[in-house]
């Protein structure tokens, strides 16, 4: 078996980015994991499973969670937990909490910049390898910055950054 760069590159999680992968993956060991070997024997019930629909969603989400896993065993396997320290706060860097204003709306938002593993964006945790993670990177309080996304250009001035 061949080993790929992905598979042996260092990934750096924050402690909470670290915890909640530990929690996924225990959920999908202990729960999610009997839940879907739970409706695969009910779904050999129903018969013929060349044309069982209960059986081949249940054999797909199966796939699904040990595929899971198997990822999160690699992030954490491969992991390094930053420590507080090494969070910058005198510019913006992976683990900082920046706290930006759009300069075309006033609008503020704050974020934490994590790597991708732990990046969620509904949870306002973006991924330095985002065009917004990219933009910000680097930049100290007073920077302004342009961002470039899909959806157009938008300007940022970071007005604080944060651990």
């Amino acid at each position: 078996m061949q080993v790929t760069e992905r598979e042996t590159e260092e990934i750096v999680l924050t402690p909470s980015g670290r915890r909640r992968i530990e929690t996924e993956l225990e959920q999908l060991v202990t729960v999610d994991r009997h839940e879907v070997a739970d409706r695969i024997r009910d779904a050999i019930t129903f018969g013929d499973l060349t044309e069982n629909a209960e059986y081949e969603a249940a054999k797909n989400a199966q796939a699904f969670v040990e595929g899971r896993i198997l990822d999160l065993k690699r992030i954490l396997s491969n992991a390094r937990v930053m420590n507080e320290d090494e969070v910058p706060t005198d510019r913006v860097g992976l683990g900082s909490m920046a706290t930006v204003r759009d300069l075309d709306y006033g609008d503020e938002w704050t974020v934490t910049l994590v790597s991708p593993y732990e990046a969620d964006p509904d949870k306002d945790r973006i991924s330095n390898h985002s065009p917004v993670g990219r933009a910000l990177i680097g930049h100290q309080v007073g920077d302004s910055v342009e961002v470039k996304t899909p959806g157009g250009v938008t300007h940022y001035e970071i007005i604080q950054i944060g651990k």
